[in-house]
């Protein structure tokens, strides 16, 4: 996964070719193919896994469950016969492991179709009878309190019991509508206004017919989508119960699950620019990319429904029509500057086919940007969004999150910024290289991160850059979501005292490193057999400590709506121990009043109504989001609905929340929205979440502190 390492990891992988070079021809089938991905996977993670484990019949156990979890968490689709059934192959599942067994896999997936469509024929009936919404009954909302339906009758009446949920939910949602549209019409009759807003109430039965249309078209597509999947997709999910159960990070990609990832990673694909959504059955063209193929073409338009793909001049077209998108999608994109003919039916109803040239097509939400923030003391801060440590391995000029992290601080330089705020909230990671090369934009040299291999070895990454960027003041922004590459970097900033970590009580807590290991490497073949995303190594602050389950710790503590959840790897009941190692060699630069700044953040903090209603209102979705059983009789959910919107009001303040910053814009950003509708649209509703950020106005208050 890390550039930093491929190198490393290719020596290492020579030196087991040995014993892990199998000789197979071609696979002629799909179970061909997925026995030889097993045997694979058994062998890769037997030699290559830091979390070496033994695969015996604990393991084989550990792998049930997690599958089954995967599978089936609310135990909708498997009958307890079935339960009992599987559960003769607890054990077995290790040696089916490494002789590439498939037997288990495909009985339950062939079972799992089998009452899938025991469920649609189901379905079918329920919503071909009235249905009852005065019947005084429950549904069991927490998984960890169902059972295995014991029977296809009580199966039905579960099922039941799901979609009526379902039904009294869009009726919900049909309420609020109707309510948001009697406001509007009540304000413009009090405004006087000439177009009045249409108001027609719909009785009770008639919100009911039209819900219960709604969820069966949406049950209808569910099982549609589910049937659509090939029996390699679901082969994915089952081989990642074998590789997770080493660590949470250790996953087998298919070869498109590779390529998808690749695409995110690098922030790029090759494609016409287009989003494609599916509704109902059919596939239309989203939002369009300004500048990309299909924009240029004058001749696609969001709304668009795509009717047949022609990926290649040499090839016939195909019909997409009920495909799903992510097949879609891929037939649509290709290489770079080959053609791809569309067939769309326009909103007109005529049917029109356009060829494009493929081109390489930039994904912007996952670049770094930046902004001036202007506080009310007059002063100009700069605020940078970091969404991933980004890095296109497969091109040098490609671009990566240091580079761009770069580009921003310079950009707000030239608009004579007094500190710099990175926010990292939500910032899963990315590259280890890019981390190190972050770090040099802002200290001079110095260790950044201890790497520990699985023979004990230990790797000091140096920062070795003596010419920072930045170097006034600066504040790290995190939240429980902030992960790996994030935490490597606000741990060395915290280690060094370089600047103020500012958030949740702690990030995410992954302090492991992976790489990818194709398996096509140790097979005679030409087909491609997919990658596994590997725990090689663990990664340790310049402290010593290491960030493993814990996460870093915030200077400055503000609890968010996810400080009440189980989120972060310590939840994870294979997430691999915290440790710590001897510290580096490196010397705190101690310019920072810690003590005070922390201080008087804490007395702002609890003077801050809106915070402390935010932390109020997380505490409240927290018990909602733990009710263990809701009522399915209407008058009872409505009832329900109508006690927790009333309990909602008292956060309602929260949505109109100005925490009176004032954000500048560049001016080529100002004339790109001039031309560019979507990023108009973006650019306003990125501004608009900022300035109801309570997290940066406490931000932009500690940074002001910073001498």
């Amino acid at each position: 996964m890390f550039k930093k390492f491929f190198g490393f990891n290719k020596l290492l992988l020579l030196s087991s070719l040995g014993t892990l070079i199998f000789c197979f021809n071609s696979p002629q089938n799909d179970d061909e193919k997925m026995q030889t991905v097993m045997v694979s996977v058994s062998n890769t993670l037997s030699y290559l896994s830091y979390n070496a484990k033994p695969i015996n019949d604990a393991y084989s156990q550990d792998v049930y469950k997690e599958y089954f979890e995967k599978l089936d968490p609310s135990k909708k689709y498997f009958l307890q016969s079935d339960m009992d059934e599987f559960a003769k192959y607890k054990t077995k599942l290790d040696d089916y492991l490494k002789t590439g067994d498939i037997t288990f896999f495909k009985l339950t997936n062939d079972r799992y179709l089998q009452r899938l469509t025991d469920m649609e024929k189901m379905s079918q009936d329920i919503f071909a009878k009235p249905i009852n919404l005065d019947e005084d009954e429950e549904i069991i909302m927490e998984p960890k309190l169902k059972k295995n339906p014991a029977n296809q009758k009580e199966m039905y009446a579960e099922w039941k019991k799901f979609i009526k949920y379902n039904i009294l939910q869009e009726m919900q949602t049909l309420n609020e509508k109707e309510e948001s549209q009697k406001k509007k019409k009540d304000s413009a009759i009090a405004k006087k206004q000439k177009d009045t807003i249409k108001y027609e109430p719909l009785t009770l039965e008639q919100k009911k017919v039209k819900a219960t249309g709604e969820i069966k078209d949406l049950v209808s597509s569910m099982f549609n989508r589910i049937k659509k999947r090939k029996r390699m997709d679901w082969f994915s999910s089952y081989m990642n119960s074998y590789t997770e159960v080493f660590d949470p990070h250790t996953n087998y990609f298919s070869p498109k699950d590779k390529e998808d990832f690749d695409a995110n990673f690098s922030g790029k694909i090759i494609g016409i620019g287009a989003q494609i959504s599916e509704k109902k059955g059919r596939l239309f063209i989203g939002p369009l990319v300004i500048g990309a193929p299909a924009w240029k073409s004058k001749q696609v338009s969001e709304g668009d429904e795509v009717l047949k793909v022609k990926s290649d001049p040499k090839k016939e077209a195909v019909n997409v029509v009920g495909m799903l998108v992510d097949e879609a999608v891929r037939l649509i994109r290709g290489a770079k500057g080959s053609e791809v003919t569309l067939t769309l039916r326009k909103k007109d109803g005529s049917v029109k086919e356009v060829k494009l040239i493929r081109e390489e097509v930039e994904m912007e939400d996952t670049f770094a940007k930046s902004i001036v923030v202007n506080s009310p003391n007059g002063k100009k801060y700069g605020f940078i969004y970091l969404p991933s440590f980004n890095a296109d391995f497969n091109d040098s000029k490609g671009r990566n999150a240091s580079t761009d992290v770069k580009n921003e601080i310079t950009k707000l330089k030239a608009q004579n910024v007094e500190g710099i705020i990175l926010d990292l909230r939500n910032n899963g990671g990315g590259s280890l290289t890019e981390v190190v090369d972050i770090m040099g934009l802002f200290m001079n040299s110095g260790p950044v991160v201890q790497v520990r291999s699985q023979d004990g070895k230990i790797q000091v990454l140096k920062n070795k850059n003596n010419s920072p960027v930045w170097t006034g003041p600066l504040v790290l922004m995190q939240n429980e979501l902030s992960a790996s590459a994030s935490e490597i970097l606000t741990g060395a900033i915290q280690d060094y005292g370089r600047g103020v970590i500012l958030g949740a009580p702690h990030s995410f807590g992954k302090g492991t490193v992976q790489t990818f290991v194709s398996l096509n490497r140790f097979l005679n073949t030409n087909d491609d057999y997919g990658d596994l995303k590997l725990t090689i190594q663990k990664f340790y602050r310049i402290s010593g400590n290491s960030t493993q389950l814990e996460g870093v710790k915030s200077d400055v503590v503000m609890d968010d709506y996810f400080t009440y959840d189980e989120i972060g790897e310590k939840y994870d009941e294979h997430a691999l121990p915290w440790d710590q190692i001897k510290s580096s060699d490196y010397k705190p630069l101690n310019t920072i009043d810690m003590a005070g700044i922390v201080k008087r953040s804490t007395e702002r903090i609890k003077a801050n109504k809106p915070y402390q209603l935010l932390v109020e209102s997380a505490k409240w979705r927290q018990a909602l989001g733990k009710e263990e059983t809701v009522t399915l009789n209407q008058t009872k959910f409505f009832e329900l609905m109508k006690k927790r919107k009333e309990e909602l009001k008292k956060f309602e303040s929260l949505t109109k929340y100005d925490n009176g910053l004032q954000f500048t814009q560049y001016q080529s950003e100002i004339e790109r929205m001039k031309k560019d509708e979507a990023f108009s649209a973006k650019s306003k509703n990125w501004i608009k979440n900022l300035k109801r950020d309570l997290y940066l106005q406490e931000a932009m208050n500690v940074i002001s502190e910073i001498k």
